[in-house]
């Protein structure tokens, strides 16, 4: 691995002084440092994806069923506001009654949805709460994220992001 050369030189006197050459061979520490980048690499764990549950609609076309009684639709508006009213609001002999929230932690759309949830729970011995979500097209990003929030925190299992109406775009005028 290592070696010294203490071999006298080659001329008539002798040596006036003895120089040693020193040679360290490296091998050995590059095959220690590939042995330890290959134990590293294979013992990891790779950080594994993240993803969320995707369910898709049916694959015959038909709309599924929801009773008005099980659904909340809340709309995302302009500055931070919120509607929200109970049911689809797609009866148009039965106009929904709109309501007003904001995103605070009391009094606000937390409070529904929790309430709401409760209301289902009792009625139907299950939670089986919808959440239609609509965006105004003057809502922001921040506003999705915060009402996805919302659902992860009330534990929400059933929500949808759909279209808004024309109708209810005016509910923000």
């Amino acid at each position: 691995m290592a070696e010294m050369n203490t071999a006298a030189p080659k001329g008539g006197r002798g040596p006036r002084s003895n120089k040693k050459s020193t040679r360290v061979d490296m091998t050995p520490m590059v095959d220690l440092g590939f042995l330890l980048i290959t134990f590293f690499m294979l013992t990891t764990t790779m950080a594994k994806p993240k993803t969320m549950d995707l369910v898709m609609p049916r694959e015959d076309g038909e709309p599924m069923s929801l009773p008005a009684k099980k659904a909340l639709t809340v709309i995302l508006g302009p500055d931070n506001r919120i509607a929200w009213y109970e049911g689809m609001g797609n009866d148009p002999a039965q106009p929904p009654q709109v309501h007003y929230a904001s995103y605070a932690n009391h009094a606000g759309i937390r409070d529904v949805i929790i309430d709401k949830k409760a209301a289902v729970m009792n009625a139907f011995h299950k939670n089986d709460l919808m959440v239609l979500i609509k965006a105004d097209k003057r809502s922001n990003y921040k506003n999705v994220v915060d009402i996805m929030d919302e659902m992860l925190i009330n534990k929400i299992a059933r929500y949808a992001v759909v279209d808004i109406t024309h109708e209810e775009e005016q509910y923000f005028r």
